[in-house]
């Protein structure tokens, strides 16, 4: 009770030393910086838990932000001003203690004596004289409420609500409070000022804040025992998650135990494989060596028989059969000799190829996904549904050793519904393509033949060439314009990518790390970020780039297809090239690289019925060092722009006008 005394006397007389959060005297004043407002820092730090994940504070009053540093409400500044203020108001009374017990004054008549009593209808102090006036008075005073100060202080009885003064008319009390203003008004303020605005009675307000902030509380109780038994169940689920966790991870090494073991087999038994053809040729090498180790024989007994110092003495019949013995050894002489047959066994066996089991292989499992929530519960219950699916027992194998003969064929055609403009990997064994001329939208094409419309963009835009990103976000050039869109996995647009160097035809791919990458028919290749946002770097090219490639160390493969010089060049990111693969007349080149940082090239021979070979390249530095060239492929080709896309490490996909192609590639 004498707190809230010291508070009521405090905002009479010195309203400015109300902290306005525990409407009490300040007890370290301390500014928000932004908008100068003032708070006890003990009010602020309690404020402040509710900022903790942000590096601002938003100002009680007026809603404005105040940037804090690592230590929060310790680095702000104190309000000297306030601060002063509030000592010398507690050294005028003799510092609080003096505050708290000091006497109330008479508001009755200005005598300045002590207060016996308090008049709840005139909201007046009294001290004697004026308590026995109101008591001689009946006719005026008769039915006013009296109580004594004594029964004030010691809380037994209360005096009401207080109002203060209006400072404008003096002798009005500020009983009113308008909603708009956020001020305490009196009725004449009212009328001159507030006219149109929302007032409340002053005690009828504070009453229902009192209400609001009661029910606040209220709530706040309940949330907070609602979030106590929430964190324990969250550690009682988090026991469970990990219950479901660890039996995940058994599961992986179990499986890894027995696919290890397999592996093993399969190592054996190709070092065994290998061991045998070690064997063979080695059986087929002596072979070779013992036949001519027995010519070496008959040739030294023939010559030792007929290299003879008796000669001249011999009877007829010796000489005679020394003459065959002569001859057989002339024809022994005059037979060939095999130099081929033991480079033939050699050639063989480095005609031997040890062919890798595809990348995807060699696989344990995956961890399959059902749901997607996020409360607690939904968390334990997505730990519980994930499984652990074995990898198919067929797919564990290392490769297996094959003779070295590469080949290439075509296994799916498909009639595009128009002229195709683009074309981009979607999937190991699906490509997006775009069209040219009246036909607009995405196509999603197989290697079963199965087609479906990618319906996540608009299917009324005339696009010119797109690229997937690795997370299903989509970039598609426009057709006629320099601009190219980014679109998330769910179709909403994110950036807008703008060339303006060269013509309005952009070509689409992109790094191993989604960085976007594009030509336009230019001695330019522009690298922008994975957002597109950003152009990250330019790279000047010897030749005209119609379309491009990279690899896995970011390498840049371009091809001049229609260009008058037909060239595949390697360039690195400074615009250091290699040595161009350059095509004859009449032929063009459209070039790949695959997963494994292979570059497939395929030539394109106008004039021998539009024949297409593939070749195969590795890469040595910046240079094409060609492995493998297969036969020509039956197609049907009728326009010369074409595209070459690597799916998969055995799959590439070849379009040209009105016609696509699946190829199956065996190394």
């Amino acid at each position: 009770m004498a707190e809230k005394r010291e508070s009521e006397k405090a905002s009479s007389s010195s309203p400015n030393l109300i902290c306005p959060l525990c409407l009490d005297i300040f007890v370290e004043a301390t500014i928000l910086t932004s908008c100068g407002h003032t708070f006890c820092r003990r009010c602020l730090k309690k404020y402040d838990l509710t900022h903790q994940d942000l590096d601002h504070m938003v100002c009680p009053l007026c809603r404005e932000i105040t940037k804090l540093s690592a230590y929060r409400v310790d680095d702000l500044r104190l309000n000297v001003s306030i601060n002063g203020c509030v000592d010398d108001y507690h050294a005028k009374r003799g510092g609080m203690n003096a505050v708290l017990e000091m006497c109330q004054k008479c508001t009755a008549c200005k005598s300045q004596k002590d207060a016996v009593s308090f008049c709840r209808t005139c909201t007046l102090y009294m001290c004697d004289k004026c308590l026995h006036s109101h008591q001689q008075l009946v006719v005026v005073f008769g039915d006013h409420e009296i109580v004594s100060m004594d029964d004030v202080i010691e809380g037994k009885v209360s005096i009401g609500h207080l109002f203060e003064k209006c400072s404008i008319h003096k002798l009005e009390n500020k009983d009113m409070y308008c909603e708009d203003c956020k001020v305490q008004v009196c009725h004449k303020c009212v009328l001159v000022g507030h006219k149109a605005h929302e007032i409340k009675n002053q005690v009828d307000f504070e009453q229902e804040l009192r209400r609001k902030v009661e029910d606040l509380a209220q709530r706040c109780a309940d949330k907070k025992t609602e979030l106590e038994k929430n964190i324990q169940n969250i550690e009682i689920q988090r026991h469970e998650v990990h219950t479901a966790v660890q039996t995940l991870l058994d599961d992986v090494r179990q499986a890894y135990t027995i696919k290890a073991k397999e592996l093993e087999e399969n190592l054996r038994n190709l070092t065994d494989q290998i061991n045998a053809l070690k064997h063979s040729f080695d059986d087929d090498l002596n072979v070779l060596k013992s036949k001519d180790r027995q010519i070496i024989k008959s040739i030294c007994s023939s010559i030792t028989l007929v290299d003879n110092d008796r000669l001249g003495h011999l009877e007829t019949d010796t000489l005679s059969a020394h003459i065959l013995l002569c001859e057989e050894l002339d024809a022994m002489l005059k037979e060939a000799t095999d130099h081929t047959s033991a480079s033939t066994i050699s050639k063989k066996a480095k005609g031997k190829r040890f062919k890798p089991a595809d990348d995807t292989r060699l696989d344990l499992g995956s961890i399959s996904d059902y749901t997607n929530h996020s409360s607690t519960a939904a968390i334990k219950k997505k730990s519980q549904e994930k499984r652990f699916k074995p990898a198919d027992d067929t797919r564990l194998d290392l490769g297996s050793i094959a003779g070295s003969d590469p080949k290439m064929e075509v296994i799916q055609c498909v009639d595009l519904r128009s002229y195709m403009l683009g074309m981009t990997r979607y999937s190991h064994d699906s490509v997006g393509i775009v069209y040219g001329w009246n036909a607009q939208g995405i196509d999603i094409i197989d290697s079963n033949g199965g087609r479906q419309q990618y319906s996540n963009i608009p299917n009324d835009g005339k696009y010119n060439d797109l690229v997937y990103q690795q997370d299903g976000s989509l970039c598609v050039s426009i057709y006629d314009t320099n601009e190219a869109y980014m679109y998330s996995p769910l179709g909403s647009k994110k950036a807008t990518i703008h060339v303006r160097d060269g013509p309005n035809d952009f070509r689409l791919n992109r790094s191993q790390s989604d960085e976007i990458i594009i030509t336009n028919y230019t001695r330019q290749v522009y690298i922008y970020d994975p957002t597109g946002s950003t152009l990250k770097h330019t790279v000047q090219t010897k030749h005209k780039a119609d379309q491009v490639s990279t690899t896995r160390t970011g390498l840049i493969v371009t091809s001049s297809c229609n260009a008058n010089l037909r060239v595949v060049t390697v360039y690195d990111r400074d615009g250091n090239a290699g040595e161009s693969l350059q095509a004859p007349r009449d032929v063009y080149l459209y070039a790949a690289v695959d997963e494994q940082d292979r570059v497939y090239v395929a030539s394109v021979d106008c004039k021998k019925n539009r024949k297409v070979v593939i070749r195969l390249y590795d890469l040595d530095g910046l240079n094409l060092r060609e492995r493998v060239e297969c036969k020509a492929l039956d197609m049907t080709l009728g326009l010369d722009w074409c595209y070459l896309v690597s799916l998969s490490p055995d799959m590439l996909a070849f379009a040209c006008g009105y016609n696509l192609y699946f190829v199956k590639v065996s190394l």
